[in-house]
């Protein structure tokens, strides 16, 4: 069985890293509207960089939302988590943006992310940063 070889130039955009480059939470019609449900979503391959050092930071995100009239579409949300991997952002501040871009496009009833960063210099960094609908119509 002869081999086929695979040639790849470094100079030539991947579709995986043109699709996260684009990537945009997309979102779809909730099919249970005014019913209270949870949606759970475990991202276990989140990285960014540290602003300081350049060293990457890896995290396990916990994303648990309850709909209202949006759902988040799941390749929407693994693409735009991947965008994060080259960017220099410290953990709250990248926790407290993709919660708030989560909602911008959601608008969720209810969401909490949970960023558990695996320990770097003995350090074990877990951010937790929720919404509640009602808080922005009180505001």
């Amino acid at each position: 069985m002869a081999e086929t070889a695979i040639t790849t130039s470094d100079n030539v955009e991947k579709y995986g890293e043109r699709e996260i480059r684009d990537a945009q939470l997309i979102t779809f019609p909730n099919p249970r509207p005014g019913r209270c449900y949870d949606v759970h979503i475990t991202l276990p391959e989140f990285t960014c960089k540290c602003p300081f050092s350049g060293y990457p930071d890896f995290a396990t995100l916990y994303l648990t939302y309850c709909p209202d009239q949006k759902v988040v579409e799941l390749k929407s949300i693994k693409l735009y988590i991947n965008s994060y991997r080259d960017r220099h952002i410290p953990h709250e501040e990248v926790t407290n943006q993709i919660l708030d871009d989560f909602v911008a496009v959601a608008n969720p009833l209810y969401a909490r992310l949970k960023a558990d960063f695996n320990p770097r210099g003995n350090v074990h960094t877990v951010i937790e940063v929720e919404y509640h609908q009602q808080d922005r119509q009180n505001s």
